[in-house]
């Protein structure tokens, strides 16, 4: 072979990969300050919530005052707050994990039905309709969602005027004077559009020719979906439940504007009225911090689960 012709076949090599050469840490070290700046956002002030639930409160003015030197920490509201949760609270801890398993199982049901049909049966301008309307909900707050949600229960809302005029109900329904049903749907109601987009961005993902397939070998609808898409939707499904769950724990709002009544007081509202009250600064910093130990268990099942997924 010529020297020109070596010349030749050197030039028409395939280039080197150009960050063969860079070190492992070059490309974490580019997350490196979203790490640090999240870290940050989370461990200082879980850390100043820490400090308030074994700190003091201002003989004068009662606000609380945190302490940051742990030597210094007492744990008498700490105790006391323990006493209730074991106690007087064990029927709000009761109610809000019934209302947030109902609510979520009726979301699941709800929006994966609605992201399965979107997903799987809809195609052209029709999907893109799907879309909008699913997208919709996210474009107006949760607050003002909740007050037309209001409106519509009155007693001379549309809820109670449609179900009269079909002779469902004999007379109006007070929906919003402490009944259960209606938090657990406002509930379901604000969080059912988050877990919907999410179902239909898993379903639409799941390649067809593995749906085909299935039908091939002999599967029908029903057995296809429950022995390959069901399963395929695993991981959809329990982030699903962590998305809507968990923040249901914690939120006020809902039976605030939708009851407002002792019978149906929830975990949040316990948060709620300590924040709101003087002298009890503590207290409501004791209760975030027995509600995140609750909330690890489910958040670190979901962790574990994704895992498994994720290696086979």
């Amino acid at each position: 072979m010529s020297a020109r012709a070596k010349r030749r076949k050197g030039r028409t090599r395939p280039a080197k990969r150009s960050d063969s050469w860079l070190p492992r840490w070059y490309w974490p070290a580019f997350a490196l300050p979203g790490v640090v700046w999240m870290l940050g956002l989370f461990l200082l002030p879980f850390y100043v919530v820490v400090s308030i639930a074994f700190g003091t409160v201002d003989p004068l003015f009662r606000s609380p005052l945190p302490v940051f030197q742990p030597w210094f920490w007492t744990g008498r509201y700490m105790a006391e707050e323990w006493d209730l949760l074991t106690g007087d609270f064990r029927a709000v801890e009761l109610r809000t994990l019934i209302y947030v398993m109902v609510a979520s199982a009726i979301c699941l049901v709800i929006a994966y039905t609605v992201a399965y049909f979107a997903a799987r049966c809809t195609s052209g301008r029709l999907r893109v309709a799907f879309l909008v309307m699913l997208a919709a909900p996210l474009l107006i707050s949760y607050l003002m969602r909740m007050l037309a949600w209001v409106e519509l229960l009155q007693p001379d809302g549309y809820v109670n005027r449609i179900l009269t005029s079909v002779h469902l109900i004999p007379r109006p329904i007070h929906w919003l004077s402490g009944m259960s049903i209606t938090v657990v749907m406002g509930l379901v109601y604000g969080y059912v559009p988050y877990l919907t987009l999410l179902f239909y961005g898993f379903l639409d993902r799941i390649d067809r020719r593995v749906l085909e397939a299935s039908r091939d070998l002999g599967a029908s609808r029903v057995q296809t979906f429950v022995r390959v898409t069901l399963p395929l939707s695993k991981p959809a499904i329990l982030a699903g439940i962590v998305i809507t769950s968990l923040p249901m724990f914690g939120d006020y709002y809902t039976n605030n504007l939708l009851s407002g009544s002792p019978r149906t007081t929830m975990f949040g509202n316990l948060l709620d009225n300590a924040m709101g009250s003087t002298g009890q600064g503590p207290e409501a910093a004791t209760l975030v911090l027995f509600l995140l130990l609750v909330l690890l268990v489910p958040m670190i099942y979901y962790m574990r689960s994704s895992s498994r997924l994720a290696a086979g």
